[in-house]
Parts: structure tokens; C-alpha cells; sequence
């Protein structure tokens, strides 16, 4: 049985968890990158039809990441609303240098990247 979360603290820590291999989260970020500067140009530009490709940018990275790299499935299927804003804030604490001190103090274990292997 699927745990059900009713606080977005409570559901903070799982969102991290289902994100643990850095190149999941690298994959996040270049997503949310992408969205922000998207609605920047959008915005700034006057061309408003733009922000029609905010969803597409961030899914597009954010779901390969999910199905290609962390092999889970994405929890805004279930969570769409608290996914996005944990989704701009495991950016932002990015951004800041505070992401690796927000999965220690929460405990969460930091999968590394599988060695490549030659061929």
C-alpha cells in the first residue's frame, strides 16, 4: 500500500528520496532552468504564446530523468501541485549551494551514478 502524505513537510523528504541520483536532479534543474527562462522571454518579449511550452520543457526533462535514470515514477502523478513547488525548491536550494545540506539533515541516502562501463 502507497503511503498517502497530507502535509507538503511530510511529503518533502519522500520528493528528495524519489530524486537521490545526482544526474535525476541535474536533469530537474535543466528542466526548471528552462521553464524560468521560458516565461522570462515570454514575458519580456510580449510573445505570450511561450508560455504553452513551460509544461513541455520541464515534464520532458523531468520525466526522462524519472523513467531513464532513477527508474521510479514521477510523484506528480500523484502529488502534481506539492511535486512543482518541490520541484522549484530543490532548485532553488540548488541554485544556493543548500541541496546536499538538505539531504543530509533529512537523512536522505545519495545514490551515485553507475560507472560507465567500455565496450
Amino acid at each position: 500500500m502507497t503511503r498517502k502524505y497530507t502535509t507538503f513537510a511530510e511529503f518533502w523528504p519522500f520528493y528528495l528520496q524519489e530524486h537521490s541520483k545526482p544526474r535525476t536532479r541535474a536533469l530537474h534543474y535543466i528542466g526548471t532552468t528552462l521553464v524560468v527562462a521560458i516565461a522570462a522571454y515570454a514575458l519580456f518579449s510580449g510573445r505570450y504564446w511561450w508560455f504553452a511550452a513551460m509544461p513541455l520543457a520541464g515534464y520532458f526533462f523531468a520525466w526522462a530523468a524519472h523513467f531513464a535514470v532513477e527508474k521510479n515514477r514521477p510523484a506528480t502523478f500523484t502529488y502534481p501541485l506539492w511535486s512543482l513547488v518541490a520541484d522549484f525548491r530543490m532548485w532553488w536550494l540548488w541554485l544556493t549551494g543548500r541541496m546536499g545540506k538538505e539531504l543530509r539533515q533529512l537523512g536522505i541516502t545519495v545514490q551515485k551514478p553507475e560507472p560507465e562501463t567500455e565496450q
